[in-house]
């Protein structure tokens, strides 16, 4: 039989790589990778500031002694992201945290229009008889004191929970399975996490997620997590010190009014605040199609931060289209 004749057998399929896929190291490695260390450098963090916190004696009341607590995680929470930056060649901007936005206009964008709409909700409820909004609490020198005190807890508090669930691990996850499913996991865990918080068993947890699938749509449309820091760190602020309500079920000492909350739980959110409210849950639909209108086009996750080139182009074109639009 000639050679033209014979039989070519076709290529055999190329082997799947357990390790590695189209975007590097598989996502669910690279989590491990990352919660190994950062488990090993929070425990270590939590062993050197447990000693400063033993030398200093803080007063139990101060805010100032829950700064240092919120440190501990961020610290390993950042040197464990930029360890995972240099292993996959990527940067905080690819994580969502470009430090150049740092407090630029859309963070406080995002503060402004949270500090209103939780104002705005407080009127509601006010109106609704189930809330008042009490005398001032602090004078003088305590309420610029307890001001700054707080928009620094409540920023670096923020900042640990948005960059925790939507930092790293949204990326990642997204280069696995896909933007919104991601958003899903992450929504899910850090509202679940709302269910051990005190009073934590009513509409407090679910609140809580939808939150975080209407603040992961800002990620997705502004391509970073600033305004959804501005967002979170004003909403916390004008809780915990503005107007001296529960927030997630914790109460801050050094607020400025003395609120007070008065009818159903299923109106005032009881112990844990207005966040489980259902005006709450009111708002944030409201929240949702706001967000949708005002922000247009997708910008994130960059384009250029995904290896494979076929999800790379993929997301490219999409996003044009949607700026366009």
């Amino acid at each position: 039989m000639s050679s033209s004749s014979e039989i070519v057998n076709p290529a055999p399929a190329l082997a799947f790589n357990l390790w590695r896929g189209p975007n590097g190291i598989r996502a669910g490695w690279r989590l491990l990778i990352f919660f190994a260390i950062l488990v090993a450098l929070g425990y270590g963090m939590s062993r050197v500031v447990d000693a400063v916190i033993h030398r200093m004696h803080p007063g139990a009341s101060s805010p100032w002694e829950d700064v240092l607590a919120v440190d501990l995680l961020i610290v390993p929470l950042l040197i464990a992201t930029w360890i995972m930056g240099r292993i996959e060649r990527r940067n905080f901007a690819d994580y969502g945290l470009p430090w150049q936005r740092a407090f630029g206009r859309q963070f406080w964008q995002g503060a402004g229009f949270s500090f209103a709409s939780f104002t705005v909700l407080l009127l509601a409820m006010r109106l609704a008889g189930v809330f008042s909004f009490g005398t001032i609490a602090l004078q003088g020198w305590d309420v610029w004191k307890y001001a700054a005190a707080w928009a620094v807890l409540v920023f670096l508090g923020a900042l640990l929970e948005d960059f925790l669930y939507r930092g790293y691990l949204q990326f990642t996850l997204t280069t696995g399975i896909g933007f919104w499913p991601a958003a899903i996991v992450t929504s899910l865990l850090m509202g679940g996490m709302h269910y051990f918080n005190p009073s934590g068993h009513g509409l407090g947890p679910l609140s809580a997620t939808i939150y975080c699938l209407v603040t992961v749509l800002v990620l997705r449309r502004t391509g970073d997590l600033w305004m959804p820091l501005g967002i979170h760190s004003a909403w916390a602020w004008a809780e915990v010190y503005f107007y001296g309500v529960p927030d997630s079920g914790y109460r801050a000492t050094g607020h400025l009014f003395e609120a007070q909350f008065h009818g159903s739980t299923l109106l005032t959110g009881g112990g844990f605040g207005p966040e489980a409210s259902i005006f709450t849950l009111v708002l944030l639909t409201i929240w949702g199609v706001i967000f949708s209108v005002w922000l247009h086009g997708v910008r994130y996750p960059n384009p250029a931060a995904i290896p494979d080139q076929r999800r790379r182009n993929a997301a490219a074109e999409f996003s044009h289209r949607r700026t366009e639009a």
